[in-house]
């Protein structure tokens, strides 16, 4: 796209629609390329990200730094390009990672990067298998539960789990006695082992938890996540949902999946102090999260007076009005509009 912006005489500038720490990350890859020129590996030292905090272990890096069949190269190569840019565009703000941001002024080959996050679509997004039937049923179950007294439980669009990880689950949320709204989901591949959600759950769940929980397919998760009755949500931490959770103020309990998913958890557990740790690496061994882990995390996320609610809290505010006349953001624009002016 870089190429075709120049042949075209326009500015070619690059939004990525992930967080700060992930261009750090890439950016990363590029320089240690260039000394090593190697793939990573799992059992190496913990990387010195510059404007990450804490040193990160392999084990919370995406799956495609390890991988020599092209994975690897193609975040070298999209990382060398950025540095064509003329600048950098960044669904983050100042207040949330300003380390990160803060590196990125200070190396003078990266081109000027602009924080306008957080973008977000509030108004929430169609979805075929969403229909308006069980959007009401959600929000009439929501709007007849206490003030911040349900955990909602959702994994993003591909997000699934092995039927022996949702006993653990239903497990856990059973144990803990909190209401519960979960977005369940089965397994893309044929070779799934159970077709109907339901099917997943332990015998005797629906009839024990009857009158305090929602089990459901998809769900209005920005609605959702913007209900009085919604106290903590428990995530796979992709950046969306992370941004959505911190602009209405609900604490985060990590469950990531796949991609950079764990590198968000990590950084959201043990750099910002925003979020509860569940699991922070997906490939940990193929253990199960055990029910008890699962109670114990949902019930730190739950309790209303939590330093990690507390901040939550406090960030929310910071994201409200970073995207406020004279916000950090909102000046950022200001700033990028003008730039790309000044460069057509």
């Amino acid at each position: 796209m870089i190429d075709i912006a120049n042949e075209f005489s326009l500015p070619p500038y690059i939004f990525i629609p992930s967080n700060a720490g992930f261009l750090g990350l890439m950016l990363y890859l590029l320089e240690r390329h260039d000394e090593i020129s190697e793939v990573m590996k799992m059992s190496d030292p913990d990387s010195l990200i510059p404007g990450i905090f804490n040193p990160v272990p392999a084990r919370v890096l995406p799956d495609a730094v390890f991988n020599e069949d092209g994975g690897y190269d193609t975040y070298v190569k999209v990382a060398r390009r950025f540095r064509d840019g003329k600048g950098i565009i960044v669904n983050t703000f100042a207040e949330l990672e300003p380390f990160v941001l803060r590196s990125f002024s200070d190396d003078h080959r990266i081109p000027p990067v602009y924080p306008v996050g957080p973008v977000l679509q509030l108004k929430g997004q169609h979805h075929a298998e969403l229909n308006q039937d069980q959007v009401d049923r959600i929000m009439k179950w929501l709007d007849e539960q206490p003030q911040s007294s349900v955990v909602f439980l959702c994994f993003g669009s591909y997000g699934s789990f092995s039927l022996p990880q949702v006993k653990e689950i239903a497990l856990g949320i059973e144990q803990s006695g909190f209401r519960f709204l979960w977005s369940i989901r089965f397994p893309l591949s044929t070779s799934s082992p159970f077709m109907n959600p339901e099917d997943a759950l332990p015998e005797g769940f629906l009839e024990r938890t009857e009158g305090r929980g929602i089990m459901c397919g998809w769900a209005p998760q920005v609605q959702v996540l913007a209900h009085r009755a919604v106290g903590g949500f428990v995530s796979h931490c992709g950046w969306n949902s992370i941004l959505e959770s911190l602009w209405y103020g609900v604490p985060i309990v990590t469950l990531p999946i796949y991609a950079e998913q764990q590198l968000n958890a990590f950084r959201m557990v043990k750099e910002l102090g925003l979020s509860v740790e569940l699991k922070l690496d997906y490939r940990d061994g193929g253990d199960l999260v055990s029910a008890d882990e699962i109670a114990n995390s949902v019930t730190l996320a739950m309790e209303s007076d939590s330093e990690v609610r507390k901040k939550v809290k406090e960030m929310s505010g910071k994201g409200r009005e970073a995207v406020m006349d004279g916000g950090n953001s909102f000046t950022s624009i200001t700033q990028l509009i003008e730039d790309i002016a000044g460069n057509s």
